[in-house]
């Protein structure tokens, strides 16, 4: 089966990559330095793509594959961009437990892309994510930062539909 995963091609604004170049410079002779000037790069473009990982191994004198391994361990980091409305589904175990498999897939369906990927308009993204701490409304969804609880998957349709206009 083909992959149909959207690709969204990197682009960024001349100011982004000064942006970046300060941010490099700045911790540059630092130790450690990785840490702080990736969650920065990810401040400024929202994920952190081979490009702009290129560009901080190349600033911090490290190799690719080194920086790689610190953005792909760390959760925090995204190597995909995000919509303009984010969606997370808690995938934690009471709300997997509760039916978070199927509302997942209810929303997969209903914007039209998998979890970690981003729609071809770049509105919308979907992950599962970890427990977010709601296990009293289980199951959870959040969508642009308003939560939704103790939902069942017929309510999915109506909750996005609130989105897509």
């Amino acid at each position: 089966m083909p992959n149909t995963k959207t690709v969204v091609p990197f682009s960024a604004t001349k100011e982004q990559l000064q942006e970046l170049d300060a941010l490099i410079e700045h911790h540059k002779a630092q130790p450690g330095a990785a840490m702080p000037v990736l969650q920065g790069a990810q401040e400024i473009f929202g994920y952190l793509p081979e490009e702009v990982q290129i560009k901080i191994a190349e600033g911090l004198g490290l190799s690719l594959s080194e920086v790689y391994g610190v953005v792909s361990f760390y959760t925090q980091f995204s190597l995909n961009p995000k919509g303009k409305i984010q969606i997370s589904v808690c995938m934690g175990t009471a709300c997997y437990v509760k039916g978070a498999g199927e509302i997942l897939e209810k929303v997969e369906k209903k914007i039209g892309c998998k979890a970690g990927e981003v729609t071809p308009d770049g509105k919308f993204s979907v992950d599962g994510t970890r427990c977010i701490g709601a296990c009293g409304l289980a199951p959870v969804i959040i969508v642009g930062g308003d939560v939704y609880g103790n939902l069942a998957a017929e309510e999915v349709d109506g909750i996005l539909d609130k989105y897509m206009q």
